[in-house]
Parts: structure tokens; sequence; C-alpha cells
């Protein structure tokens, strides 16, 4: 079933003129399996069309037009695009619920608590569970982006109901026989759970306590070592899904344990998962996007930034990833201080992107606020004008602003009064929020770049002849920054004496980004406890 690059470039995709017939399940894989490389040598577009004709007659057709279409909305957030996803991921569902076993009233049901019974299901009614249960999950994934309610509420019951699908697709894997697990087609399938278990067990493990124990209420579980198994096992898997396993981990190493947890992802293991894919598709989207953010993490920003701007010449079809290269050049000029670099990407996904107008702005606007006065001048913006449009920008998900939305228009109300109170080094404050400052540390020489920057700020701050309202704000915030440099620089009693001074203030409450600030402290827990866990019972602190 695999198929080299160079085979896959000269394949002729028009299946237009062709009869639609059903197919069989190997067939329906290995079109498939075409349409995933075309995919990954950046041929969106040809992917698209390799699977239309078939989307109404193969489950594994539907299921792959329809993932394309969600992950084109989920990158536009254009209203249109999420209703053509939408659309589509209905019309996938109504596909797959033609192959699954009929069944009465009463074990309808029983299914719709329970799934479908493990036993006496077809190779090919089992794989209509799975793709049953992905596509639930992708349509409850997308109905999550509606901004009210109700969208929410349908969202977690679509998760709930593919949650128990896979969970019911877990059991008639563990049940087949071993000579049933070597068909080629059953590779697919226990691929497939691997996938989906394994997501849902790392990413439910990565709420904090207080929402997992309500997960759990409501049927759900997360073990984030089982889950890294599950999804190990599934991107070294010779299946259709290994790629989505790889991406995963990438994701999860690369970004969620970054933003969300305590800095550090397992780098080693993402260059390892990334290298097969990089070798086969050296100029797919994706892979030079996935080596670029490793080199970032490794706080090789020269390197990551060629390779981002690779990435972007690389193809024009969808400029939806040229938005996720920009973000990261902005964050990679940003942990070098070039400001005037990284106002150029903030800019461009301001004008570009509609995914967080709010934060683009924001983020734009403390770009500049590091700049001197006259080279602000040369870009023709109005600093105190973005800050005011922050507000106005802001997105609602279930009635609730976005954290970091929430954030950036707090700090921007200084400047809705007649006399706008500057903050003091926002485009840092910022850098923390996204956890930059583990990943700056690599580089003690920046490092320290920015911690002139802070005690200069530090020294301003002093010598304030009319200290403002926000005045112990403003400190607080700079010796907290000062703190986390020194600490990366390993001047940890200078550090210590910075964070004793931020938290000696008194009553400090519903303070901003609290929810993160839960995350971290899960992670960093979750992080303490595998640490103690291997040490030798004499040395386990007390």
């Amino acid at each position: 079933m695999e198929m080299n690059n160079g085979a896959i470039q000269e394949m002729d995709v028009d299946h237009t003129n062709e009869e639609p017939v059903e197919l069989d399940l190997e067939t329906a894989l290995e079109e498939c399996n075409v349409a995933l490389h075309l995919f990954l040598n950046n041929r969106f577009a040809d992917a698209l069309s390799s699977l239309e004709p078939r989307k109404s007659h193969s489950m594994y057709h539907a299921m792959g037009y329809s993932s394309i279409l969600l992950m084109q909305a989920a990158m536009t957030f254009d209203p249109k695009d999420m209703d053509v996803a939408m659309a589509s991921l209905k019309e996938a569902l109504h596909t797959c619920q033609r192959f699954r076993r009929k069944t009465g009233i009463m074990e309808s049901l029983a299914s719709f608590w329970h799934g479908q019974p493990v036993e006496n299901l077809t190779e090919e009614e089992m794989h209509a569970e799975l793709c049953y249960a992905e596509v639930l999950m992708q349509k409850a994934a997308l109905t999550f982006l509606d901004e009210s309610v109700i969208g929410f509420i349908k969202g977690g019951m679509g998760m709930r109901n593919s949650y128990l699908i896979y969970k019911n697709c877990q059991a008639m894997e563990n049940v087949t026989e071993d000579g049933e697990k070597e068909r080629s087609t059953h590779i697919h399938f226990r691929g497939g759970v691997n996938m989906g278990i394994g997501s849902f067990n790392l990413i439910l493990s990565m709420l904090p306590s207080r929402v997992l124990r309500l997960m759990e209420f409501l049927g759900f579980s997360g073990d984030r070592e089982f889950g890294l198994s599950q999804l190990r096992e599934g991107a070294a898997s010779n299946s259709l899904r290994s790629i989505l396993s790889t991406l995963t981990l990438l994701m999860f190493h690369l970004y969620l344990s970054v933003i969300l947890g305590t800095g550090e992802g397992n780098l080693p293991e993402a260059e390892a998962l990334l290298k097969p894919y990089a070798d086969r598709f050296p100029n797919g989207a994706l892979m030079l996007f996935y080596t670029a953010r490793i080199a970032v993490l490794k706080g090789n920003f020269t390197s990551a930034q060629e390779k981002f701007l690779a990435c972007i010449a690389t193809q024009e079809e969808w400029r939806q990833i040229h938005h996720l290269c920009y973000w990261e050049l902005m964050w990679a000029y940003s942990f070098e201080q070039n400001w005037t670099e990284a106002y150029r990407y903030a800019d461009r996904l301001c004008k570009e992107n509609k995914w967080s107008q709010a934060t683009y702005v924001f983020q734009k606007a403390a770009i500049l606020s590091m700049l001197p006065e006259e080279e602000v001048a040369k870009t023709g913006e109005n600093v105190v004008a973005l800050f005011r449009q922050v507000d106005g920008l802001r997105l609602r998900i279930a009635g609730k602003s976005i954290p970091t939305e929430k954030f950036a228009a707090k700090k921007a109300q200084r400047y809705e009064s007649p006399k706008p109170l500057r903050l003091v080094v926002p485009a840092l404050e910022m850098m923390y929020v996204w956890n930059g400052f583990t990943v700056v540390g690599k580089r003690p020489e920046l490092t320290e770049g920015i911690l002139l920057t802070l005690e200069a700020a530090e020294e301003q701050l002093r010598n304030d002849p009319d200290p403002s309202e926000f005045h112990t704000d403003d400190v607080c915030v700079v010796q907290m920054l000062k703190g986390l440099c020194l600490t990366q620089l390993g001047r940890l009693v200078q550090a210590e004496i910075c964070f004793n001074f931020v938290i000696s203030r008194t009553n400090y409450r519903d303070y901003s980004m609290e929810s993160r600030l839960h995350f971290r402290i899960h992670a960093a827990l979750n992080t303490m406890g595998s640490f103690q866990a291997k040490l030798p019972p004499s040395r386990t602190p007390a």
C-alpha cells in the first residue's frame, strides 16, 4: 500500500468521468492512501478531487474528503468554509452509517449509550464504526466553534458519543483473533483505534484536576502514558492513520506541552517521529513547518526562520499555512528582540487571518511599543488606536471570552482614557503568556539581552515622577520577567529575590490568565510526580 514520492507526482487523479461504484474495503483504503500522499505533497486540491467522486459510496472517501475541508475551515475560520465543512461532515456521517450494522429500536437505544455489540461484526462493519466515530469527533470539534452555549453542549455530546464508539472499537480489537489481526485491512482498523483512544486519553490528561473530575463523571477517562503509548503504536504502524497519530504527538510535544505545560517538549521523540515523513516529503509544507518549529524550541532561531520561509515558498494553494508561519516568525524575531521584523509578521496576521484578531492587533501594538517612537512613526501606525481596537475584536465561544483575548483586552484598557497609560513591556509579557522564556532560555546571550531591556524598564519605573494607579502592577510584571530570565541563566538567588517581591502583594486574586496557570500547575505536578516515581525510595522527597 506504500507508494513512492515520484509515483504520486505523476499520477493522474482525474476521476470525474468514472462511474461511481461501491468499492471493496481494500481498494477504498488504497485510493485514500493515494489521496493522503497527494495531500502531503501540497497537492491539496488534487487530494480533494481524487476523493470527491466516491465520497457518497465509500466511508473512507467520505471521511477523507470531509477531513480536508474541516482542516481548511479550522485554518481560515471563515464562516463559508465552516458551513461547507459542516455539510460535508454531515454527509460523511450518513455515508458511514450505511455501512454500520443495522439495529432495531431497542438495540439502537442501547448502542447510543454503549456502542455497537463487540461480537459478530464483519470487518467492513468494524471499519464503519471507526470511521463514524472519527467523523463524529470532527463534527463535534467544529460545533465547538459555534459561539453559542447550545453549540458547546452539542459539541460535548458529540465528543462523548464519539468516545464511547472508540471505546467499543477498542473492545472489538481486544477480542479479534490473532489471525484476523494480520489482515491488510485490519492493520488500518487497529491504527485508527490507536489514534482515537490515544488522542482522547492524551487531551483529557492535560485538563486541570477539577475539570478532569467532571469529565470522568461524564464517562471520560484520561491516562497520559496510556494515551502516548497508543499514539506511538499508531504512528509506528503501516496504517492510513499513522500520519494522524504522528501529527497528534507532534502537536503535543511541540505546542500543547510548551504552551499549557512546563515549557519543555520531548524534542528527540518529535525529531524521530518527523524524520521518515521529512525524508519522503522534503518539500511538504507540514514537514517543513514542524522542522522549523523544532528548530525554534532548540533555540536555533535563524535556522527556524529559514525553514518557515521555505514552507511559505513551497505552496500557494493553502495560504493559511503561511499564516501559521507568520505567527512563528513573529515569535522567532521577538526572541531576538528584532522588533521591526516581528512587527512585519504581526501586521500580516492582522491583515490576512481571522483566527483571533484581538490577539493579533494587541500583539502588533505590543511589539510597536518596544520600538523607539521614531521607528514607530516610520510604520505609519498609531499604537494607542491599535490598543483601543482590541476589546471590540474579541470572540465569544459559548458566551465566554477566549482567555488570551480577555487578557489582551484587560491590558489594553489602559489606553481607553483620554490620557493613555502605557504598558511597560507588553511584548515581553505576552512572551511569558506563551511560555516563551523557556524557549529563549536556550540562548543565554539573548536572555541577557532581554534582561537588559527589563532592567532599563525597572529603572524607568523607579524614576517615574508621577506613578499611575498601575505602577505596582508594572513593577511586579518587570520583577516577574526578570526572575524568569535569571532562572534561565542559573542565577537562582537573584531570581528568588524577584519572585519574593512579587508574591509579597496581598489580597491578589481573580488575576488574568488564571485558567492557563491551572493548566501549567497541573503539568508541573505531573512532572514532579513522574520525577519522584523514578527516584529510589531513600531519595524520594518528603
